[in-house]
């Protein structure tokens, strides 16, 4: 179940998703944000939404919350146009797991979910025809954020999903 807090958290984070990897495809503002949030903000939703689904599956208790100092630093840099981001602006705490294995495919439910999204952009871009520049700009941004939040996660250093992943519990 998810509470009326998490659904609030989720919007925070979804706007602040699409603000922080907003680009200037367009002169406009507006424009820009809302390519971003069709673009973005599902890889960061979905990739939570994947953690929690899948605890819940397993009878664990999980709650999605807003990592503010998280949230804020990838605000801050974008704000100062950085080349770079770093963010982390959320996470699904959850109780008491003591199943190894269930432990791991839980950690690895939010990179799964980029994969998802990563692939269906991609199979979308090779065997749609007749897409608008629009559409492929949204899906090449897709692409692109799934594939590098992937990866990312997926290193081995904690608190990533990667360390879950290849240490479980231990």
């Amino acid at each position: 179940m998810i509470t009326l807090i998490e659904i609030f958290s989720f919007l925070i984070l979804i706007v602040s998703i699409a603000y922080i990897f907003s680009m200037n495809i367009t002169n406009d503002f507006k424009k820009n944000l809302k390519i971003s949030l069709i673009a973005t903000s599902p890889a960061v939703f979905f990739h939570e939404l994947f953690h929690k689904i899948f605890a819940i599956s397993f009878g664990y208790a999980a709650t999605f919350h807003i990592f503010t100092p998280g949230l804020i630093l990838g605000v801050i840099l974008k704000l100062v146009n950085s080349p770079f981001l770093i963010i982390a602006p959320g996470f699904v705490s959850i109780s008491n797991v003591t199943n190894d294995l269930q432990y791991r495919l839980i950690a690895f439910a939010g990179p799964f979910a980029n994969l998802l999204l990563f692939l269906t952009a991609l199979l979308i871009l090779k065997y749609k025809d007749n897409l608008s520049e629009k559409q492929l700009t949204i899906l090449h941004l897709t692409k692109r954020i799934n594939l590098l939040l992937l990866i990312f996660n997926m290193i081995p250093i904690s608190p990533l999903d990667g360390a879950k992943v290849l240490f479980g519990l231990s």
